[in-house]
């Protein structure tokens, strides 16, 4: 087995809000404790609702953020003890947004060549020039849309272009934050297509952020639901999606459309709203929201035990 590409144990990220005037300020544990590994070639990725760190999560393995306490360590190498400048290489990101991600104001050529220019100063204008075509026709675009500009593509190929801007450094890493979340249905399903050809080829790691379920269930191998900052449940993704441990988990999943409308479903609705990351209740933080929460519930915190598919769950969900 192959060393991972990336290790993470108990990373952690907070910020210091402000309390108001004459208020001390508090701390907000977007990441509170996240324990992963991932391997060359292999897709992990990370959901929940809204608030619950998975992008805070993106930008720490991208190097945007630093994390608070807790290790990480890419491609051997931790990443606080080592040159950013180097380690940046090694991972890059996508984004949500392909209109946002793009400069209107340069063409796709100048904007492929960037990462080259700013990363390695040492290669000569015609070099950088023959790999951004190079990418371009890796990506499934056509020579001719070297010299247009971003608003002359179609959102799908904008996010072409943005993975191909991701891959100028022959990284080992690439980080989709909600990468297809923006763009019409049949467009996510070239563009999912894409990055698993691309994947097989380049031998890529992809840190795959979403809360779109039935993506996942598609890219994936392996899977980490998060809850308010913490792992509630993960594991391989067949054993994740046919047999949730964390009711937390099994609610997610019964919101999930269905190809088939005559397959069995038992829709699943939470009571209650998500707790203020700023006020994360005592002990289990979905207890006030989980039809199975008992006393020890709110007394105490869960954590998972070590194996293959775990969740943080006193009273788990037996498989079918």
């Amino acid at each position: 087995m192959t060393d991972p590409v990336i290790q993470a144990n108990d990373l952690q990220r907070h910020y210091s809000v402000s309390g108001g005037l004459f208020k001390p300020a508090r701390t907000l544990k977007a990441v509170a404790g996240l324990d992963f590994s991932l391997s060359a070639g292999k897709t992990l990725a990370v959901v929940g609702e809204s608030g619950c760190g998975k992008s805070t999560l993106a930008r720490m393995v991208a190097m945007i953020e630093e994390p608070t306490a807790g290790s990480l360590t890419l491609d051997g190498k931790p990443v606080l003890a080592t040159d950013w400048a180097e380690l940046r290489q090694l991972v890059q990101i996508v984004f949500q947004d392909p209109y946002g991600s793009l400069n209107p104001r340069q063409r796709i050529g100048t904007i492929l060549q960037e990462p080259l220019v700013i990363n390695r100063p040492d290669m000569t204008k015609a070099d950088r020039e023959a790999k951004a075509r190079e990418m371009i026709d890796l990506v499934g675009l056509r020579p001719e849309h070297y010299d247009r500009y971003p608003h002359m593509f179609s959102g799908g190929q904008r996010q072409r272009i943005a993975v191909a801007r991701a891959l100028m450094l022959d990284p080992k890493v690439l980080v989709l934050d909600e990468p297809v979340s923006a763009l019409d249905l049949s467009i996510q399903s070239a563009v999912l297509n894409l990055l698993t050809e691309l994947q097989d080829r380049l031998k890529l790691a992809y840190l795959f952020i979403s809360h779109d379920l039935s993506v996942v269930r598609h890219v994936a191998d392996d899977v980490i639901v998060m809850y308010l900052g913490r792992a509630v449940e993960s594991g391989p993704k067949s054993s994740v999606f046919d047999a949730p441990k964390h009711p937390y988990t099994k609610a997610l999943m019964s919101a999930t459309p269905r190809a088939n409308p005559e397959a069995d479903k038992v829709r699943i609705k939470l009571s209650g709203e998500l707790p203020s990351p700023l006020s994360i209740p005592k002990g289990c933080a979905f207890a006030p929201r989980c039809w199975k929460a008992k006393a020890r519930c709110a007394a105490e915190l869960p954590l998972a035990d070590a194996g293959n598919h775990v969740a943080a769950c006193f009273f788990p969900e037996e498989a079918p």
